[in-house]
This record gives structure tokens, C-alpha cells and sequence, in this order.
């Protein structure tokens, strides 16, 4: 095998990091603002690296256990690949914690002279997240590939990167949820104070889970996307190619997809008039464009076709379409979202209806554009003359829709960004032009995100089936069949595990938020004169609050992920667990575009309305869409994001241990006979 191509994947991690620490050198180095900015910011800072480290100390728990499991029963050379998969997910999220919260205050002032120079300071904080989840993720794959020199191996990085992710989106989820229904609910409803006053108790907590929520929980869950999706590709191609062929190209293109990442940012710059959406556009256009001509030049070279270009053409173009879907349903610019602001003027419950409708409907295209990348990827690569080149097709559509994830971690980690300085900007008493910047901002950053999740929710589809067809490899098994009632029983126990999952987190959501409900209230009536701003609310109870119950909380669902597959394959065996896992990916991905869909189109319904229209702030319609947004905070935040993780983490916890499956798979039916 040409090694000398692999070599391009790490040295092109090692470019990501560097580029990130350039980036990270120049946020530094930008105004931070008065005192009383940096003081906030400091809050903030403070509240969500204490909460990161708490939650990996949590962690070390779980990963020091799975570890001497995977060293008992599997090998100690995945054991190894699993540790550095969740060790280099943690830092991560840490790295893009740490530039996020540095970048908020520097947005906040840089608003202050416009909005173009506040646009560059958020995107160039959130493109820190984009390199480093790319830069750590390809640097760890191509270095433990190059010493192990064996794909089943490196399967263990993902499946400590999907560990982690999980565990990540569901903590922070609960973390930032709580603290949103509570400021949210108590502060605008009850008390009518504005978002982000310094008055309510809960704003701190509130802007910190900006950052552990939807930088570092959004960082991992990218982070295990993109490295499941090059896993996925590397598994099915050695098997196909024993020349090697199908482990460089999918590294080489990863490798590709960095630097056209890069040059991506670049290009997003725009002017003080301009919707901050298009520039943002401008640089995914560039990214794809670019990973397209690079693909095209290296299925050429490395396969002798245009195979493998039409397969990751197919993946890249319908990533980008699902995100154009979901920016058609979660826009103020489009006809959903203002057809949701609409209904709020009866009140709460036609609020809720309508953005319920909006995200059953947003199922439906992506589902379609999904089903056609998976047809045109299988037929162009095999088909059924070869159906393994053919599932190696749709890894490869998979790659393709992450191809660029450094862009699109990057527009996606810039929403929190320029939401936290319109905290700042607001408890800093600066001016209403400042605050009218960093809205626009922020509402751009609402669709980005819900941009970003539909590309991690349409390539988890495609992963899911890519790793699937890898376990069945693995296990021997040829075809599920659904007429057998065990497969049928894994079917059904796939396919109820995302409701019952998601019920988990959207509870845990509830009783924190209940928590959180009951504190801003006692402050409200126990603290005199903060209501009159002659006091200073306790925000370190808030704080303490989300803290204490996304760490309690994380673990059920997590360990739940990881220890279903185990059991249904070792009790039902490998086929019954083949049903469980195709189950849990058509109910998934299902559940999770509703979910972040219906949210996005509530928040940005909220939003639509605080613009004046349908009464604006403070008005009987606002005041239903802020419950709508409430209700929605929870689906497009905390159980939404985790449905993608949670359907590849079954996929690739199948895939790692489906040795154990195969020597003692089946123990209850073979105990029934």
C-alpha cells in the first residue's frame, strides 16, 4: 500500500490545528470591551469550563470502565484506539469552549463598529471549533491507522468519539434547556423583562449553555459524524480493495476536505447592508465546489473512474440540499416559520400545532433526497452484481456529505457565539444598535445550526448503513430477514429506542427546568430591589442548578446507547440485533429532523415576531411563540442532536464488539431450544 498518500491525513490535521491556533491568536488579540463586558464574559467563561471539567471527570468514569471491557473481550489494540477517540473528542469540545467564550465579548464590542467586523469575530471563533474537530479527528484516524495498519482497529476511535459525543449533547443539552425554559418562562412571560436582562437570575446559566450545549455538545457530535463517516468507508474498503485503494481514497479526501474547508473561510465576508446568511453561503458554495474537483481528480487517479466522484457528488449535493430544506423550514424568510408566527396570534396552542405540523412536514424531502443518495451511490459503485461496492458507494456518500464539516462546524458554532453577545451586549446596557446587530446575527445563527443538524442527521442515515453493511460482514450475515419474529422483535425494540431515548431527555429537561422555574422565582420575590435593578441576582445558584442536573441526567441515556446493543446481540443474536439497529435508524432519523425542525421554526418564529410584526415584544402573539420556542428548546437542543449519535453509536458498538456476538451470540434462544 502507497503509505506515502495516507501521510496527507494527519499532515492535514496537523494543518487544521494550526490554522485554528492562528485564529484563536487573532480573537485574542481584539477588543474585549469595558469592564463590565469583560466581567460578564468572564461569568460565562468561567461557568462553562467548571461545567466541562466537572462532566469529564464524570466521564473518565465510563471510559476507564468500556476500556478494560474492550482490552477483557475484545483487544488491547482497540482498547487504545477507543482512548485516544475519546480523549481527542474531549479536547475538542475544549478547545472550542475555550475560543468560543473569548469570542463572545470580542463580537459584542466589535458590534459596536459594525456588522461585518462583529460577523468575522463569530465566524472565526466558531471556524476554531470547525479545524479542530476536523484537524483532531483526522490527525488520530490517519496516525492509528498508519501504526496498526488495520481498519476493524481504528473502529474503536469511533466508538470512543461516539461515546463521547453522546454523553456531550445529551449533558449540555440538558444543561443550556434548563437554563433557556427557565430565564425564558419567568423572565419575558412572567416577569416581562426583556431577554438577556441582567435582572433575571438565570441569564448567566442561560449563556453559558450556549457554549457547553451548542459548541462543545454540537463539536463532539460532528467530531463522531465525521469520523464514523471516514470509519465507515476505510471498514468497507478493505475489504474490497486489498491494493489499498479504498482506505487512501477516503483519507486523501478527508485530507482534500481540510484544506477546502480553509479556503472556504475565506470567502466569508460580507457588508454592513448584506444578509450575514449569504456570506456564510459563500463559503460552503466554495468548499463543495472545491471538494468536487478534487474528488473527480482522485477517483480518476486512484480507481481509474468516475465511480467514486459520482458517489461522493451524490452525498455533497444532497447534504447541500437537505440544508437548503431545512433553512426552507426554519426561516423567517420563508413561508413556515411566518405561518407559525402567524398562528401565535390565538395563543400557545395553535402556536405549538402549527410548529408541529412544520416538522412532520420537514421530514418528507429530506427523507426523499436521503433514499436518492443511497440509490444513485449503490447503483453507480456495484449495485446488486456488487452489492459490498455498492454499500461502499453509500460510505462514500456519507463522506462526501462531510466532506466539508470544517465549514459547516464553523457556521454552525458561530450562532452561539453571536447569541452570547447579545447577552453581553444587553447586560452591558449598550446601545439598541448594538443589540439590533447581534439579533441579526443570532437569527442567522438559529438556521445555521439547524443547517448543521440536518447534514448530521442525513449523513448519520447514510453512516449508520455504510457501518451496518460492515457488522454484517463481520457477523456472516447476509440478508435480515423480517419474517423471522426475533429479527422482527429487534425491529421493534430498534424502532421504539429513539422515543424512549428522547423521553429521557426531555424529562430530565423538565425537572431541571422546574428547578430552575422555582429559583429565578424565589429571587424574583425574596431579593429586594432586583426587579428595580437596585440588586444583584444569585447566578451561581442558576448555574449550580443546570450543573448539577445535566451530570445526573446524561448518564441513563448514554449508558443506555452502549449497553442495548451488547445485550440484544449477546441474548437475541446477531440477527436480531441487525433488526435493532435498522429500526433505530429509519425511527432516528425520523424523529430527529422533526425535532430540530420544529424548534428551529419556533425559535425563529419568536424572533420574527420581536421584529414588530404581529404585534411584536410584549404582545399577546409574543408571548405564545416564547412557550412555543420553550417547548421547542428541548427537541432542537437536547433530544433532537442525540438521535444522530445515538443510531451510530448502536451501529458501531454492533461493529466493535460483533466478535463477542459471533462466539457467544443468541444465549436466551439457545437456552429456549
Amino acid at each position: 500500500m502507497n503509505n506515502q498518500l495516507i501521510v496527507l491525513a494527519p499532515i492535514a490535521g496537523v494543518i487544521a490545528l494550526l490554522f485554528a491556533y492562528f485564529l484563536s491568536n487573532k480573537i485574542s488579540k481584539a477588543d474585549a470591551g469595558n469592564e463590565r463586558m469583560k466581567e460578564i464574559s468572564s461569568y460565562i467563561h468561567e461557568g462553562a469550563m467548571a461545567f466541562l471539567t466537572r462532566e469529564y471527570k464524570t466521564l473518565s468514569i465510563f471510559i476507564i470502565v468500556v476500556f478494560i471491557v474492550l482490552v477483557l473481550f475484545i483487544d488491547w489494540k482497540t482498547a487504545v484506539c477507543f482512548l485516544f477517540g475519546a480523549l481527542f473528542s474531549i479536547l475538542a469540545g475544549f478547545f472550542g469552549m475555550q475560543v468560543a467564550t473569548k469570542a463572545n465579548v470580542r463580537t459584542a464590542q466589535a458590534a459596536t463598529k459594525g456588522q461585518n467586523k462583529a460577523l468575522e469575530i463569530a465566524f472565526s471563533g466558531g471556524a476554531v471549533m470547525g479545524m479542530s474537530v476536523v484537524g483532531l479527528g483526522l490527525l488520530g484516524l490517519g496516525v492509528l491507522y498508519l501504526i496498526f495498519q488495520d481498519s476493524n482497529i481504528v473502529t474503536g476511535f469511533g466508538l470512543g468519539a461516539s461515546s463521547i459525543a453522546l454523553f456531550a449533547r445529551v449533558g449540555g443539552g440538558i444543561y443550556t434547556k434548563a437554563a433557556d425554559v427557565g430565564a425564558d418562562l419567568v423572565g419575558k412571560v412572567e416577569a416581562g423583562i426583556p431577554e438577556d436582562d441582567p435582572r433575571n437570575p438565570a441569564v448567566i446559566a442561560d449563556n453559558v449553555g450556549d457554549n457547553v450545549g451548542d459548541v462543545a455538545g454540537m463539536g463532539a457530535d460532528l467530531f463522531e459524524s465525521y469520523v464514523g463517516s471516514i470509519i465507515s468507508s476505510l471498514t468497507l474498503g478493505a475489504v474490497l480493495f486489498k491494493s489499498g485503494e479504498g482506505i487512501i481514497f477516503p483519507l486523501v479526501l478527508a485530507a482534500v476536505g481540510i484544506i477546502s474547508s480553509i479556503i472556504g473561510s475565506l470567502f466569508v465576508k460580507g457588508d454592513e447592508n448584506s444578509n450575514p446568511q449569504k456570506a456564510l453561503k459563500n463559503g460552503t458554495y466554495v468548499s463543495s465546489v472545491l471538494i468536487l474537483i478534487a474528488s473527480f481528480i482522485l477517483s480518476k487517479s486512484i480507481f481509474g473512474n468516475l465511480k467514486a466522484f459520482w458517489a461522493i457528488a451524490a452525498g455533497l449535493i444532497v447534504g447541500v440540499i437537505i440544508g437548503q430544506l431545512t433553512e426552507m423550514y426554519t426561516s423567517a424568510d420563508f413561508r413556515h416559520v411566518k405561518k407559525i408566527a402567524k398562528q401565535s396570534e390565538t395563543g400557545p396552542a395553535t402556536n405549538i400545532i402549527s410548529g408541529l405540523s412544520v416538522g412532520m412536514y420537514s421530514t418528507v424531502l429530506p427523507i426523499v433526497f436521503i433514499s436518492v443518495a443511497v440509490l444513485l451511490s449503490f447503483f453507480i459503485m456495484g449495485g446488486y452484481s456488487n452489492a459490498t461496492m455498492g454499500l461502499y458507494g453509500i460510505a462514500l456518500a456519507a463522506l462526501g456529505m462531510l466532506s466539508t464539516t470544517g465549514m459547516t462546524v464553523a457556521v454552525d458554532a458561530y450562532g452561539p457565539i453571536a447569541d452570547n453577545a447579545g447577552g453581553i451586549a444587553e447586560m452591558s446596557g449598550l446601545p439598541k444598535e448594538v443589540r439590533k446587530i447581534t439579533d441579526t446575527l443570532d437569527s442567522v445563527g438559529n438556521t445555521t445550526a439547524a443547517i448543521g443538524k440536518g447534514f448530521a442527521i442525513g449523513s448519520a442515515a447514510l453512516t449508520a448503513l455504510a457501518l451496518f453493511a460492515s457488522y454484517s460482514q463481520a457477523v456472516g450475515i447476509q440478508k435480515i430477514d423480517l419474517l423471522n419474529p426475533i429479527t422482527l422483535v429487534g425491529v421493534l425494540l430498534g424502532g421504539v429506542l429513539p422515543y424512549f431515548f428522547g423521553a429521557l431527555s426531555m424529562e430530565a429537561v423538565g425537572k431541571a427546568a422546574n428547578h430552575m422555574i422555582e429559583e429565578v422565582r424565589r429571587q424574583f420575590r425574596e431579593i429586594p430591589g432586583l426587579m428595580e435593578g437596585k440588586a444583584t441576582p444569585d447566578y451561581k445558584t442558576c448555574v449550580d442548578i443546570s450543573t448539577q442536573a445535566a451530570l445526573k441526567e446524561m448518564v441513563l441515556p448514554g449508558v443506555l446507547a452502549v449497553v442495548v446493543p451488547i445485550l440484544v446481540g449477546l441474548l437475541l443474536g446477531a440477527e436480531a440485533l441487525g433488526g435493532l439497529i435498522a429500526g433505530a435508524v429509519v425511527s432516528g432519523v425520523l424523529v430527529a429532523i422533526l425535532m430540530a425542525n420544529s424548534g428551529g421554526a419556533w425559535d425563529n418564529a419568536k424572533k420574527f415576531i420581536e421584529t414588530g410584526e404581529h404585534g411584536g415584544k410584549g404582545s399577546f402573539a409574543h408571548k405564545a411563540a416564547v412557550v412555543g420556542d420553550t417547548v421547542g428548546d428541548p427537541f432542537k437542543d437536547t433530544a433532537g442532536p442525540s438521535m444522530n449519535i445515538l443510531i451510530k453509536l448502536m451501529t458501531i458498538v454492533a461493529l466493535v464488539f460483533a466478535p463477542l456476538f459471533v462466539k457467544y451470540g443468541g444465549m436466551l434462544l439457545n437456552m429456549l431450544k
